[in-house]
């Protein structure tokens, strides 16, 4: 297992030098992360991320999770964090791999194989140790990376086997609840998708309860359960980010808390400065000086 992680790490390193990165196999991301270990707070995107090298500490709600070397993160909603710091040894950079599921892949993997589907889970996300086997279906999917000229022609089989073996593995359950058309996973999901397209407006309780199709107190309880905080609080995340991400675009305080829905200037520094532990001046000179970190962690 060792030999593995340090060849995927070797390809990673080989293929970026940036912080994030898309690859040219579909749907397969890499993160590096090199320096001082800065607590964050962000958004986990979806999908699977394993890390190669180093060490990730995230907060979800009341949860504490620490992900090591060769441990695997599988998430299948945005998830707000309210700290995610990275570790590694001193002159190590941190490296992980992730992966964006593809539902319909998934589906037909499912149409395919038999198995129990057992009980879903009630959480969206889930941590795990990777098999030997996990492992080497990473490894094969990330050697692509040396030949893309096989991407069209090997990159769905490989997927595939990584899919396979991620659906072996303890994330199996979250999965089969993923690819469901009614599963609760979906409704929230559905619920997140306009939430983050309505953000910076009101968003009374009993509308999102009406989009996902459930009364008010099993929405509030299943949101809480995919997302480890609720609606409200989850909407303020999204606000803080959005204003951070313009914030680093040279938008003034004023301008980024009247965007993305807050009308006290002051309610806005305050929840900016709890959250990101720097006024919102203080933070977008940060991170125009360079210094930050990635805004919005997918893996």
């Amino acid at each position: 297992m060792k030999d593995l992680l340090e060849q995927m790490r070797d390809r990673a390193l080989r293929h970026t030098d940036q912080s994030q990165m898309t690859t040219a196999v579909p749907r397969l991301s890499i993160a590096i992360f090199r320096g001082a270990p800065v607590p964050e707070n962000t958004m986990c995107g979806v999908g699977i991320c394993l890390v190669v090298q180093g060490r990730k500490q995230l907060s979800l709600g009341e949860e504490f999770l620490i992900q090591g070397r060769g441990r695997s993160f599988a998430s299948l909603v945005e998830l707000p964090a309210t700290r995610c710091l990275y570790e590694t040894r001193l002159r190590e950079p941190y490296v992980a791999v992730g992966l964006t599921i593809d539902r319909s892949l998934l589906r037909q993997l499912l149409a395919e194989t038999s198995g129990p589907i057992g009980v879903p889970p009630t959480e969206s996300f889930s941590l795990d140790d990777s098999s030997s086997a996990l492992l080497e279906a990473w490894n094969q999917h990330m050697a692509l990376l040396d030949a893309p000229a096989d991407v069209p022609a090997l990159a769905v089989p490989r997927e595939r086997e990584l899919l396979y073996r991620l659906l072996q593995s303890r994330h199996g359950g979250l999965l089969r609840q993923y690819a469901r058309d009614d599963g609760v996973l979906t409704q929230i999901n559905r619920v997140i998708d306009w939430m983050r397209a309505h953000f910076d407006q009101p968003l009374p309780a009993r509308t999102l309860a009406g989009l996902a199709g459930m009364s008010l107190p099993a929405f509030n309880r299943h949101f809480r359960q995919a997302t480890a905080t609720s609606p409200l609080q989850y909407q303020k995340a999204l606000r803080l980010q959005a204003a951070r991400h313009l914030l680093s675009r040279d938008n003034g305080v004023s301008q980024a808390a009247r965007a993305v829905g807050y009308e006290s200037a002051s309610q806005f520094s305050r929840e900016y400065s709890r959250t990101f532990h720097r006024s919102p001046k203080q933070d977008a000179l940060f991170m125009r000086e360079g210094e930050k970190g990635l805004l919005n962690v997918m893996i």
